[in-house]
């Protein structure tokens, strides 16, 4: 199949997950085509099978704000055409799927159909889709895509119960390609950051409000009453500086490394032993996947998908929001009983596991050819 993809190219969960799709598809001999404003981050190679369109919004002084929906769908128009497309997968409602529905339109005046899929992720649902302004938007596009898929079931239940929709929505979850680590050699050594016996406790995000970045403050700072620990921050955002202050503030600005954003997350987790998530809002976690495939149990909330993907009791525990103490009380019992923690370790990985990217990629395969049995004719 002829597919073209069109998501944010970022280091956000959505970028990551539609680039790492379009590369496993073009190796299963697909000719994958992307289409953005920008070269997404994950796209290292292109070759004869993966392709790069680059959205160009030519800048008019009559908008206030340059129409970027309006030069994505004529740009896919342009792309269908040229290299015969079969299916579009649009990852995010608005603006993708919205742009999308307006290029298979003025396809249709040129007697040529292609039908779309979207892949809802969650913030095109939970933020802007739930906002009266882009809700009517958001409703249209849903019910106007061939087929649509949610990441976890916690987001499709959210979509309709948010919208009226009248489309069916099947949850293919995100993915990790658990090939990449089966017998991997550990690519590092602990000892240029830690000190002996130092436990190192990690957290991946773009640190914003909703990923409660103090709520790691406050466990850590309980933590290393009690053990020998370090605290990896990654990435960036709004809440980073009243982070750095925070532990300046409690005297442990040399126990807490912030490493901004990176793009070597492996490497970063192989040193840790433990991973925290408590955001307020996951539609899925990927994060928390990818410490797992690493063998960093994690602990979490139970917020939105999060259950889906991280096994209480198994892969780490989950806590109601803001449950410092809960958050404190199960890290402490696995930093201090070293076996358990082995268990533990061994067990996040088994999870990680089951969302072996070989099975979705089928599962996405099977979805195409559902909505091309949908063309007319």
């Amino acid at each position: 199949m002829k597919i073209a993809i069109v998501c944010y190219p970022t280091f956000g969960g959505s970028g990551v997950v539609a680039t790492e799709l379009g590369i496993a598809l073009s190796r299963k001999g697909h000719q994958v085509h992307f289409v953005t404003y920008k070269q997404p981050v994950r796209l290292e190679a292109l070759n004869a099978k993966l392709h790069f369109h680059e959205v160009h919004v030519p800048e008019y002084p009559l908008f206030q704000y340059q129409p970027y929906e309006l030069a994505l769908s004529s740009r896919l128009v342009d792309v269908v055409k040229t290299y015969k497309i079969d299916v579009l997968h649009v990852h995010y409602a608005i603006p993708h799927a919205y742009a999308a529905y307006m290029a298979k339109k003025m396809l249709e005046d040129q007697g040529i159909s292609v039908p779309i899929v979207t892949t809802l992720h969650g913030t095109d649902i939970t933020l802007v889709g739930s906002h009266p302004f882009y809700k009517t938007a958001v409703t249209f596009s849903i019910n106007h895509s061939d087929c649509v898929t949610a990441v976890s079931e916690n987001l499709k239940e959210n979509t309709l119960s948010l919208f009226e929709i009248n489309n069916s929505i099947e949850v293919i979850p995100n993915f990790i390609d658990v090939e990449k680590y089966i017998d991997r050699p550990i690519p590092c050594d602990s000892s240029l950051l830690i000190e002996k016996n130092e436990k190192i406790i990690t957290h991946i995000s773009n640190f914003r409000p909703l990923k409660r970045i103090m709520d790691i403050l406050y466990v850590f700072e309980r933590l290393a009453k009690e053990l020998p620990v370090k605290l990896m921050m990654v990435g960036e955002g709004l809440e980073k500086k009243k982070a750095q202050q925070y532990a300046k503030k409690i005297g442990l600005s040399d126990k807490v490394l912030f490493l901004g954003k990176s793009s070597e997350i492996d490497k970063i987790l192989c040193y840790s032993d433990l991973f925290i998530l408590p955001s307020e809002q996951e539609s899925f976690g990927l994060s928390a996947l990818e410490a797992m495939i690493n063998r960093v149990p994690v602990i979490s909330t139970n917020i939105g998908g999060l259950p889906e993907v991280n096994k209480h009791g198994v892969s780490g525990f989950l806590h109601d929001l803001g449950d410092i103490e809960g958050m404190t009380s199960s890290s402490l019992y696995l930093l201090k009983n070293p076996s358990v923690l082995e268990q533990f370790k061994n067990q996040a990985f088994d999870t990680a596991c089951q969302f072996d990217l070989k099975k979705i990629v089928i599962a996405y395969e099977n979805v195409y050819l559902n909505a091309l049995s949908k063309l007319p004719g």
